[in-house]
């Protein structure tokens, strides 16, 4: 076996300080690929230490050398995406070309963050007294922590760290410890172009490692993706030790069909929502909402494509891979039989399907569930696996209701060819990200990703100029050169004339 995988700490691999390892499995073998060296409060202090000790010097380098860099960076990712989409899916399990097109959309986020001397520009105000003038700056904050889950591990970094480190931060970045190679490549290919030590670290660890970070007096914010219960851990111990943070938490995305849309495009919509990357995305489609008379007709035409899918090893150009462990794999199979208990009905039934893999591998085929009860948890709760729930409603008026009485607001969808339903829709449904004819709505990069509710806890959103402004703070200078006189003594609250 190799040697366990290392932290990223002041520009070169680290041991650390503690003899904790953890499990790295291939998902497709449901075997120990490698071991991941698991940090704590020591490793977070040596990280925290070398970004805190590069920050002056980083936040004091040209915007144009920082862009530079991170061009570099672009490039050389953009040649060499295939060496990490590898990586991916060996540890992750999604098929290449989906690791392929996570890559791609972190991908632009670098290219976002490129334009950093845009994005980053004040604003200037002549003679707002006679003589004085007033203007913004943004500035860096400082050393910023990102804490990314399992489903996204090179995506989810790059929604946040390229624009951080554009901005003169510096970053140290706790990844996922179920898939922890992508960061240490990403580390590895920033200080191949240059990147000063210590501006860009990685620490392996858990709970301790997540704590140390929250807590920790030198670390100015942190960015978090993961579930809901989590990030509201996150927020509420991040801010409480004086930290700004943006924390991401889950979904349960709904696709509200109407009668009068293309069904067919619905069904390949669904599917490819719902079952791409096992389901494990936080923009998955998991519920279809059905408006009568269409659900039968519905449920048919997703059956139909379901048995056309392909499971098995991400590397065999199979459309499916696995689940990420054993143990998720376990508890997504859970809500199947659950479902069946509270009387909804099983159509297509995802466990001990046939596979192209190593029946060691943590499978779980595509499942449709039809007529699911509102009530049950198979509803209510994050699966964050290839279950697809249908629920029959009467009237689009219902099926709005029921997406806006949910207690997330992450991304959902429209399904319809009336323009004025789905301009209806977007102005009254309670959810952060919307689609109409399009089931997956992430936005690109230049916009910003987050949902409503309990999807997102705090007011800031991921990339886009919501993550310019995250990783900035504004000063405002007044400032009086021309007038030689100050006036005299005067007590009273400063007047403009």
């Amino acid at each position: 076996m190799h040697d366990p995988i290392p932290h990223w700490i002041g520009g070169r691999a680290s041991a650390g300080h503690t003899e904790d390892l953890g499990p790295v499995y291939d998902p497709a073998l449901g075997t120990v690929a490698r071991q991941v060296r698991l940090g704590g409060s020591a490793e977070v202090d040596a990280a925290v230490a070398a970004a805190t000790a590069a920050f002056p010097a980083w936040s004091d380098t040209s915007i144009a050398r920082r862009t530079q860099l991170l061009f570099a960076f672009r490039e050389k990712l953009n040649a060499r995406s295939d060496e990490l989409a590898a990586i991916l899916t060996a540890e992750h399990g999604k098929v290449l070309s989906d690791a392929a097109g996570e890559i791609a959309r972190g991908l632009e986020v670098v290219d976002f963050a490129c334009g950093i001397a845009h994005l980053s520009k004040g604003e200037y105000s002549e003679n707002v007294s006679t003589g004085v003038d007033v203007y913004s700056l943004r500035q860096p904050l400082g050393v910023v922590g990102i804490i990314s889950p399992f489903n996204f591990p090179a995506m989810v970094p790059m929604w946040f760290f390229p624009i951080a480190i554009a901005a003169g931060n510096t970053v140290v970045l706790k990844p996922s410890e179920k898939d922890p190679s992508a960061s240490i490549w990403l580390a590895e290919l920033f200080s191949e172009v240059g990147l000063p030590d210590g501006v860009f670290n990685v620490v392996h660890g858990a709970k301790p490692a997540v704590d140390r970070l929250l807590e920790h007096p030198d670390v100015a914010s942190i960015s978090f993706v993961g579930s809901t219960p989590i990030a509201k851990y996150v927020y509420e111990t991040g801010t409480s030790h004086g930290k700004r943070v943006q924390a991401l938490g889950g979904a349960k995305n709904h696709m509200l069909v109407l009668p009068d849309a293309d069904l067919d495009l619905v069904a390949d919509s669904a599917v490819n929502a719902g079952f791409g990357s096992a389901g494990e995305r936080c923009m998955a489609i998991s519920v279809v909402v059905a408006v009568e008379p269409v659900a039968d007709a519905l449920v048919e035409k997703v059956t139909e494509r379901m048995t056309r899918l392909t499971v098995g090893d991400g590397r065999r150009g199979c459309d499916m891979g696995p689940l990420v462990t054993r143990e998720h794999r376990d508890k997504v199979a859970s809500y199947i039989e659950l479902a069946e208990q509270d009387g909804a009905t099983v159509v297509v039934d995802g466990r001990g399907i046939e596979v192209d893999g190593a029946a060691e591998g943590f499978w779980l085929g595509p499942t449709l569930v039809d007529n699911v009860p509102t009530s049950s948890r198979v509803y209510t709760e994050e699966i964050f696996g290839p279950v697809l729930s249908i629920v029959r409603v009467q009237s689009y008026e219902e099926g709005v209701q029921l997406i806006n009485e949910g207690a997330f607001g992450n991304g959902t969808a429209i399904f319809t060819n009336d323009g004025g339903a789905a301009r209806r829709f977007q102005r009254e449904v309670q959810v952060g990200m919307i689609g109409i004819n399009v089931p997956i709505p992430v936005p690109v990069s230049y916009f910003s990703f987050g949902g409503w509710k309990q999807s997102l806890f705090g007011d800031a959103k991921a990339y886009g100029e919501d993550g310019v402004r995250f990783f900035t703070r504004q000063k405002a200078v007044t400032s009086r050169w021309l007038d030689p006189s100050h006036g005299g003594l005067n007590l009273g609250f400063p007047q403009n004339a």
